[in-house]
């Protein structure tokens, strides 16, 4: 297959090592200038639980200089969803498919609006990855990348991505409830990000203070009434205990949303903690505790210039 990767950080990056390991061809389309002129340079380099590894996929910052393509995976912040749409959608295969692993929830429909639904697949993807500057990233964490159709059964097209995935290395499996595994996603973020934002704490060490685990596990409970209230299968009998279990296995990974706080970026926090609030609003379920973190964090992001580095 011919491959193309919208986003060249962390997650962008680490799925076209997979793609190239598996012996597809891979292009990276990006938006930062100077970061796609370093990767044309240097290509990009790993580090971590896969080992020192290097590779050079071709990159650009016009989607029309890539040609037809079989895949594009949108591996971009949920608030550049649009855009990323977009991008794929110039892209001259007017049948390629559209792949999204993005956090929280909205994103499939974001996509399916611009590209089409019968090209639009979703998952989830428990690969941790950390960007260290432009086409340097460690390999921080592993887990399942779940592939799916917006609906019904796993398709023969879903399986071939899922056997490519696992030719590069991935652990990959097809789903026949890819909300559920979207949601199930969401309901992990929701504890975990914001409260690794906020402390500046790596995922396994939240389980080590009782203050981080009890709001963790508050902010999981509600995201939990909401998914039964929609009739939404998880893919785990308690979220909680999936979560923390997330923890444990993750223990020395630095969250998406703590890499962007530690590099006064914006986070997705309103399209995962936020996401969980507008439900709860729409549903008259009460949610106190995201709304919170969502505030807080929120905070933390409006406030960037203002905050005390040291005394």
């Amino acid at each position: 297959m011919k491959i193309t990767v919208i986003g060249a950080g962390a997650t962008g990056s680490l799925f076209a090592w997979f793609f190239h390991r598996a012996g597809e061809e891979v292009w990276l389309l990006d938006i930062h200038p100077e970061r796609a002129e370093i990767i044309r340079r240097n290509g990009i380099s790993l580090e971590g639980i896969s080992g020192d590894q290097h590779f050079s996929p071709r990159i650009t910052l016009d989607p029309r200089e890539i040609g037809p393509v079989d895949l594009v995976l949108i591996a971009v912040k949920s608030y550049h969803t649009e855009a990323a749409a977009e991008a794929a959608a110039q892209l001259p295969s007017r049948d390629a498919l559209v792949l999204t692993l993005q956090n929280g929830i909205g994103n499939l429909e974001k996509i399916a609006a611009v590209v089409g639904k019968n090209r639009t697949l979703g998952g989830s993807t428990a690969q941790g990855s950390t960007l260290l500057g432009p086409g340097r990233i460690r390999h921080a964490g592993k887990g399942d990348t779940i592939i799916g159709e917006i609906s019904g059964p796993p398709t023969e097209r879903v399986e071939k991505i899922v056997t490519t995935l696992r030719q590069g290395g991935v652990e990959a499996n097809p789903t026949a409830n890819l909300a559920g595994v979207i949601w199930g996603k969401l309901l992990i973020n929701a504890g975990i990000n914001p409260l690794t934002a906020l402390t500046r704490l790596k995922n396994g060490e939240l389980l080590n203070y009782p203050g981080t685990r009890m709001v963790m596990q508050a902010a999981i409970r509600e995201g939990e009434k909401i998914a039964r209230a929609k009739n939404i299968s998880l893919p785990y009998e308690d979220a909680v205990a999936r979560t923390e279990a997330v923890c444990r296995a993750t223990a020395g990974n630095i969250s998406s949303m703590l890499q962007d706080v530690l590099k006064r970026k914006r986070t997705e926090v309103t399209n995962i903690n936020g996401a969980l609030v507008r439900e709860g609003e729409a549903l008259g379920i009460p949610t106190p505790v995201n709304q919170t973190l969502s505030g807080l964090v929120q905070t933390l992001e409006e406030s960037y210039a203002q905050q005390v580095e040291n005394l």
